[in-house]
């Protein structure tokens, strides 16, 4: 009952519609717009218009919709001047008619025609800005551009790169205190520099450039941040030749602005190489990366920061939205910054110091470290955590997709609570390799982010008390990769799902409320906004925005084909539209009579595929996520000549980056690969959508399971042979697994008319190999989890 009550009473504080918190006149300015990612500067992705409320929603109806082309649409849109405003693919910009839907004008940015990277053509715009009367974008490959938002025609245009490192921009761009904000990323493959720019919104004059991490270029106003920044790189951040060894720390996402202290914030990311021996071999803090960095508006001037992971290590990042807000903290009303990183904690700082005000809560599960000192405002680390120049690997939680990413959480005063989409996944990481085995090369890490560790590859929206640090409600969602939020005074929080689902759900109890069929996915956060005394739900479907091919596994069972209609709707509650019926075709693996399996070469493959960085767009394992087409189902895998060209740059028009450095081999040794796993696939979604819908119970008896077995592995290179022999005492379950490449014993239980049983390897890292199995009419079904490489479908038979 202790518990039942503790979880109420948050909500009782909120009763007879009083705010639990201040509502700030930052949060509530121009009610009827959404003109920026997190509609104002203070990035809470909250509303305050009231129309659709918890009584009505369930009247909400399509007003209008607007069909897309393929391509990625995990975008936040915009509403001003009577316009909505989207950003798709690589930088192509529309404008509706908010209460119709016409499309008015649209612009491509080019990116595609100019690009000269597959990174500046990964992925695609995240959001976009508008201010008065002007829509602000930055293309993927570096154009900061001004739109006049009537016409749809370029204003100024200015190139944001200052040399060839390797960058990208997909973030959305602010415009705060007549200054158009922009950063970039790329930190995971090149020591670069990180900075942030600020550009006049009127002209495109570069105002000021922030630099992240320490370097020769020192402008004026960024003379006290090197001074901070350069004690915490004690070994420096150069080779003896010159040449850059470390840095990284790119802000390509989070900003948010205090006009009343004219200050912006900067949330800054991971390092490069990940390894620190390798980035900074004397150690030290490494700043600003993994921080939250206060600077003077005007001029770019440091003035405080935070940083939620010193000595960053694990592609820890403080990317994600900061939310500003005004809370009521031990009986006094502080203006306070609020994230949920990656690293799993959720912080509470003030924002006109960067004192750390509470004890920060852990929304998700946490092992790299106990807990954040608050005396220091460190975390205290748990052993073994820095892998450098350790042997193996180890666990990581959370891994490094994070326990919240880039897609926004959101904050209403009228509850007080935080609503996040919080991730749960671990990962193996340890030092890296002699001889390969690094996720990207110089990295100085071996990670392995898809892994599947039992209680993982789940998501969740989480409403969060920032002020008591606790959990109030959650949600489990399907799936691993959960929606941006958006939350109004109607008392009502909106979500997409991976499921094809846009729900709203009580603010108050996360009861859900309304829910719409939406065929595809849904990633990109929706916004709010009232034309002529209506209020209106704008949201855009669409799978991807992973990063990297992770989270795609566990997302298998749901429809996140590439094939899947994009579109924009857009609700009221008076709504008249409808979508058009949609019949879906499951897709099937090309027709391959030529194939035989060659597990060393679909090894081989597995390399390049991995190497060229092809799992960023097409998934782990070549599991599509939806950003990018499966190929397990493409013919072109089956036609050598169209592979190449395609590979070599045919498709560069639809999005496709060439690569041109592969070699003829190796572009049959990728083609064979990915020929196996489409041989490999119906098996796989067979037992994806069994897993999914059925209970794990079975009638099988315990010495039903005793004995030898004879079973096939459906592994990604191929159908992998082995021997079960099982012993079985009461509900204790023992034996060996034996194959050509070793044996291993195992051990563990009967329950449930199953069996798990699970043991210890090495590959040449340690590694459990455990089976989840049932019998079902003589035959041996169920589940092999080899490690860190996934889960496969098993068959046996005596």
């Amino acid at each position: 009952m202790a518990t039942a009550l503790a979880t109420i009473a948050p909500l009782a504080l909120t009763a007879c519609n009083r705010p639990a918190q201040p509502v700030t006149d930052l949060m509530t300015v121009n009610p009827d717009e959404w003109p920026s990612w997190g509609r104002t500067g203070s990035e809470t992705h909250y509303s305050p218009l009231d129309e659709i409320d918890a009584d009505n929603v369930a009247d909400l109806k399509l007003a209008w919709h607007y069909d897309l082309e393929p391509g990625y649409t995990a975008s936040t849109p915009l509403m001003a001047e009577g316009k909505v405003f989207i950003t798709t693919g690589h930088s192509h910009i529309r404008a509706f008619n908010a209460e119709t839907g016409k499309l008015l004008w649209e612009y491509d940015g080019g990116t595609r025609e100019r690009a000269k990277s597959a990174l500046q053509m990964s992925w695609g715009s995240k959001g976009i800005a508008y201010d008065k009367g002007h829509v602000f974008l930055v293309t993927t490959d570096g154009y900061v551009v001004s739109l006049d938002a009537r016409t749809g025609k370029e204003v100024w245009k200015v190139y944001d790169y200052p040399d060839h490192s390797p960058r990208n921009s997909n973030g959305a761009p602010r415009v705060f205190a007549g200054k158009v904000i922009v950063g970039f990323g790329g930190a995971d493959i090149s020591p670069a520099r990180g900075f942030v720019t600020a550009y006049d919104e009127n002209t495109g004059k570069k105002v000021w450039r922030f630099y992240t991490t320490p370097g020769d270029t020192v402008p004026p106003a960024n003379k006290k941040a090197e001074e901070v920044m350069r004690k915490t790189w004690p070994s420096g951040w150069k080779n003896e030749d010159g040449t850059r060894r470390g840095g990284g720390g790119t802000a390509w996402n989070a900003f948010s602005y205090d006009p009343d202290l004219n200050m912006l914030y900067i949330g800054v990311g991971n390092g490069f190489p990940y390894n620190r021996d390798k980035r900074s071999p004397g150690g030290g803090d490494n700043l600003f990366l993994a921080s939250i960095v206060a600077v003077d508006a005007d001029t770019g001037e440091y003035k405080w920061h935070y940083q939620v992971c010193p000595g960053e290590q694990w592609d820890c990042t403080a990317t994600t939205d900061m939310t500003l807000a005004t809370l009521k903290i031990d009986g006094k009303e502080r203006k306070v910054l609020m994230q949920a990183p990656k690293n799993g904690f959720f912080y509470v700082l003030d924002r006109k110091t960067g004192e750390l005000l509470n004890q920060p809560g852990k929304i998700a599960k946490v092992t790299w470290a106990d807990h954040i000192d608050m005396k220091t405002g460190r975390p205290v680390e748990n052993p073994g955590i820095r892998y450098n120049g350790k042997p193996g690997m180890f666990e990581m939680w959370p891994g490094p997709t994070g326990a919240h990413s880039w897609m926004p959480q959101a904050y209403s005063p009228n509850t007080g609570l935080v609503y996040i989409p919080v991730l749960e996944n671990g990962a193996l990481i340890g030092d890296g390799q002699e001889g390969g085995g690094e996720i990207t090369r110089g990295m100085g890490v071996t990670l392995i982010p898809e892994v599947d560790l039992p209680g993982g590859h789940r998501s969740f929206l989480k409403a969060w008390d920032p002020v008591k640090q606790a959990e109030v409600w959650k949600v489990e969602l399907p799936g691993s990769w959960p929606g941006g939020v958006m939350t109004s005074a109607g008392g009502l929080v909106f979500e997409g799902q991976i499921d094809g689902k846009f729900v709203a759900r009580d603010a108050r109890t996360g009861k859900e409320l309304w829910s719409f069929k939406t065929v595809s996915p849904v990633v990109g956060a929706p916004i709010t906004y009232r034309m002529n005394g209506k209020q209106y739900v704008t949201v855009i479907t669409g799978a991807g925005g992973q990063g990297a091919g992770m989270q795609t596994i566990a997302d298998a069972p749901y429809r996140t084909d590439y094939r899947l209609p994009r579109r924009v709707l857009t609700f009221t509650l008076d709504g008249k539209d409808t979508l058009p019926a949609f019949t879906y075709s499951e897709p099937t693996p090309p027709e391959d009579p030529d194939y035989k399996p060659d597990a060393k070469r679909s090894q081989t493959g597995f390399m390049i595929y991995a190497g060229n960085a092809c799992l960023v767009c097409h998934g782990w394992n070549a599991v599509g996520g939806g950003a990018a087409p499966d190929l397990r189902y493409s013919p072109i895998i089956t036609a050598p000549d169209t592979f190449k060209a395609v590979v070599h740059g045919a498709l560069k028009p639809n999005g496709m980056p060439p690569f041109p450095q592969i070699s003829d081999k190796d572009l049959e040794d990728l083609r064979f690969y990915l020929r196996t796993r489409a041989q490999q696939a119906p098996a796989e979604k067979k037992a994806a959508m069994n897993k999914l819908k059925a209970a794990k119970a079975s009638n099988a008896k315990p010495q039903d399971f005793a004995g030898k077995w004879n079973i096939v592995i459906q592994s990604p290179v191929g159908p992998q042979k082995a021997v079960l022999d099982l012993k079985v005492d009461g509900n204790v379950v023992t034996g060996t697994a034996k194959a050509d490449q070793g044996n291993v014993d195992l051990a563990g239980a009967f329950k449930d008319g199953r069996i798990k049983i699970e043991g210890k390897a090495s590959m040449p890292m340690p590694i459990t190999i455990a089976y989840d199995l049932t019998v079902k009419d003589g035959e041996l079904q169920g589940e092999n989890s080899n490690g860190p490489f996934g889960t496969f479908p098993v068959t046996g038979t005596r």
